[in-house]
């Protein structure tokens, strides 16, 4: 019988670190005013999460939820990974119901670490093979972690040489105010750039003049210095 969401979380507060957790608490600007405002930590480093999860593969769908309403920012992580593990292992009906628990609960997934560590795997993953409508939807969404969900999501289709959804997303998202996303699209826009440079310098010759400067700097992050610096002075 696997375990329940309250002995998982039992375990890893006999796992957490009370430095620790105040180091994370200022890595995550956890600050009144910045992006991970009131978030808790316990002090618990990944690589421990992932374990945790590994001793825990055997949860069910309704455990991980429970976990994810967890006030701590590392049950919801390891809630997120057994989410993806239950995903690579499930069949599709369990799959599908992995993925719309994921977009019930995104208000959960709730700073840049938690999407990244799932968003890839769970959402890009799904919709591989659909209609990728519901990527575009969280794109414009007033929710900053919804729209770094949207632009992660595609870095499952870069893998495989798929570049039209990331690129048409990072172009909606050319003018957004946070400086997280200007780092996600220009990370992604980077991805890009390593499996196809003409794809990504299209691309960037066309906008390249009105992205953030964070933006481009990791777009371009790979590129001859020479070439680099004519896009960092606009002579591109």
């Amino acid at each position: 019988m696997s375990a329940s969401a309250k002995a998982i979380q039992a375990e890893l507060k006999k796992l957490s670190n009370e430095k620790d957790a105040e180091f994370l608490q200022r890595f995550f600007k956890t600050a009144e005013g910045q992006y991970g405002h009131g978030d808790r930590f316990r002090g618990i480093r990944v690589p421990v999460s992932r374990q945790v999860v590994k001793k825990h593969s055997d949860a069910d769908l309704d455990t991980a939820i429970e976990l994810l309403g967890s006030d701590f920012h590392e049950d919801r992580l390891v809630a997120l990974l057994i989410m993806v593990e239950m995903y690579n292992k499930g069949d599709e009906k369990l799959r599908e119901r992995v993925f719309k628990a994921y977009l019930s609960k995104t208000d959960r997934i709730n700073n840049w670490d938690l999407v990244d560590s799932s968003a890839p795997y769970i959402v890009g993953r799904h919709l591989m093979e659909r209609d990728r409508k519901p990527l575009y939807r969280l794109a414009v969404s007033k929710s900053l972690w919804e729209r770094r969900i949207a632009v992660l999501s595609t870095f499952y289709f870069i893998k495989y040489k798929q570049f039209d959804d990331a690129l048409a997303i990072a172009e909606k998202l050319l003018a957004d105010k946070e400086d997280l996303m200007h780092k996600a699209v220009g990370w992604m826009i980077r991805e890009v750039a390593n499996r196809d440079g003409d794809a990504a310098r299209k691309f960037l010759r066309r906008h390249y003049t009105k992205m953030p400067r964070t933006m481009l700097r990791y777009a371009i992050e790979k590129f001859p210095e020479a070439e680099r610096q004519s896009y960092l002075k606009g002579t591109a």
